[in-house]
């Protein structure tokens, strides 16, 4: 059983934030804010959703992209994130497995993944 003060604060936090809908094999483009020193400062990370966790306020997703020399880079997000200024969706993934870590051992055309046709 929930402490329902816990649980009002929770959903406090939850009704604040604009989430779109997305899911894993989604390719995202976030907005994240960086704080430098005394500046702040906005980088675009985008890349593909391969796994999307937990509930709540708890609830975080992981983001892969391929960076400089063909090396994977993942960053873990919580939903939630003060630090997250913004998440679009730039394509729908067609995939059947809510957890993409087959990814990680693909290169190339075998790590494309389809989009998903309306």
């Amino acid at each position: 059983m929930r402490n329902k003060y816990i649980e009002a604060f929770e959903n406090a936090q939850i009704s604040n934030k604009n989430v779109p809908d997305f899911r894993a094999g989604d390719t995202l483009k976030l907005a994240i804010r960086i704080k430098e020193g005394e500046k702040t400062r906005i980088q675009n990370f985008e890349g593909i959703c391969i796994a999307r966790r937990g509930s709540g306020v708890g609830e975080t997703f992981i983001v892969r992209k391929i960076g400089a020399n063909g090396i994977g880079v993942e960053r873990i997000f919580p939903i939630y994130s003060e630090s997250l200024e913004n998440i679009e969706v730039l394509r729908k993934g067609n995939v059947r497995r809510s957890k993409l870590f087959y990814l990680r051992d693909r290169r190339g055309k075998a790590a494309k993944i389809k989009e998903l046709r309306k």
